[in-house]
């Protein structure tokens, strides 16, 4: 009986947590968006360094709430190799996307990050402004968005790409969309291969935030054993042939090292 009322506390207790850090993200939103950026862009007159440190500011925001997250006990974090995250430059860096909080932990470890953003974003009270300032890329035009990653890549930041497109239905087989495959082509980037699980499962698709887990999940990112290499007769595709291999290829390759998750 005392442990099942233990679980029954704590799981009120991690409801209250996930509320009051989704509540600090959303105000810090409105923070960043009508304060601290706006005095950056005064103050810095290169709209390049500009953006740096935008970038910067919202590394150092979202690396604050995880550790949030993390020691209010709404969920645990273990990155490995965090060094090695923080040492990556001018990488396609390619995830699976389980849970809605994947793009805050990857660009916590990862300083120069950039990132291609869905266009409603851009119209939210809380992300539109940050989205901006930092400069991340919107997906509303595909041939804007190729010439955009490519200039990105080419000044040495980290392109984070979730080739899903959208977070996975847990139960799930994973389902790639072209938009990665097209970029990865079209850009000749290196590839990282990132992996993340969530377990139990929770802030999954669909699922609102206050329905946690019964029990504390895990949320845990690493590096793949094995990196993506491309096929040998990539490059002599004509490009959307390229582009539905390339696919096939990634979605078989993330399949087959999730399961050793």
């Amino acid at each position: 009986m005392v442990a099942n009322l233990y679980k029954k506390l704590n799981k009120i207790w991690r409801v209250l947590a996930t509320g009051f850090c989704f509540a600090v993200f959303g105000f810090g939103g409105i923070l960043l968006t009508l304060l601290i950026l706006p005095i950056q862009r005064f103050l810095e007159p290169c709209e390049f360094k500009r953006k740096q440190k935008a970038r910067l500011t919202v590394h150092y925001s979202f690396k604050f709430f995880v550790a949030l997250m993390h020691y209010t006990g709404a969920i645990h974090f273990s990155v490995q190799d965090k060094q090695k995250f923080h040492d990556l430059k001018g990488q396609l860096v390619l995830a699976n996307h389980p849970s809605l909080i994947d793009v805050v932990v990857l660009i916590s470890v990862i300083k120069n990050a950039d990132c291609v953003v869905k266009a409603h974003l851009f119209k939210n009270p809380f992300m539109r402004g940050v989205i901006k300032g930092t400069g991340y890329i919107s997906n509303e035009d595909p041939q804007e968005l190729l010439n955009e990653c490519e200039a990105s890549l080419a000044a040495g930041n980290n392109l984070i790409i979730f080739p899903e497109g959208t977070r996975t239905t847990p139960g799930e087989q994973l389902k790639f969309k072209r938009g990665a495959a097209n970029i990865a082509a079209r850009c000749k980037a290196p590839i990282t291969s990132v992996l993340i699980s969530m377990k139990p499962s929770t802030l999954t698709k669909g699922t609102p935030w206050y329905c946690v887990a019964a029990t504390k999940a895990h949320f845990e990112m690493r590096f793949a054993t094995d990196p993506f290499t491309f096929n040998d007769t990539f490059n002599n595709e004509q490009p959307a042939m390229q582009a539905r291999q390339l696919t096939r290829d990634l979605q078989h390759y993330f399949s087959e090292e999730l399961r050793h998750l």
